[in-house]
């Protein structure tokens, strides 16, 4: 059961950052095809686009820890686990300062 909820998780993920790139893409077609300026297309494309795949990162990072924890218990699986969450969280953070502009602990997220 915890390996079909893990598997879910992923899809969930996955199916989120692919939206996000598709409604992203289509949006930024459709301001350069209403003439808006190419600068605002292109960042409201990079602020869609990245919490899109910060969205998507939380739930591939929960998909890794139901199937280490619940699926397949380890010294080698918790060790790998640990790695993967550090680059996910490392993504995450990283991809949160390059939209907003600061770190988190410097106040409140102002997206968009």
């Amino acid at each position: 059961m915890a390996s079909w909820c893990a598997l879910l998780l992923e899809a969930i993920g996955v199916v989120a950052i692919t939206l996000s790139a598709i409604s992203s893409l289509s949006r930024a077609g459709i301001q350069l095809l209403r003439r808006v300026s190419e600068s605002v297309v292109y960042f409201e494309l990079r602020q869609r686009l990245g919490l899109g795949i910060l969205l998507g990162l939380e739930f591939l990072i929960a998909a890794d820890i139901i199937h280490t924890v619940a699926v397949d218990f380890s010294i080698e699986a918790v060790g790998i686990l640990a790695i993967i969450v550090f680059i996910r969280t490392f993504l995450s953070l990283t991809l949160g300062v390059e939209l907003t502009g600061r770190w988190p602990w410097q106040g409140g997220m102002k997206m968009g």
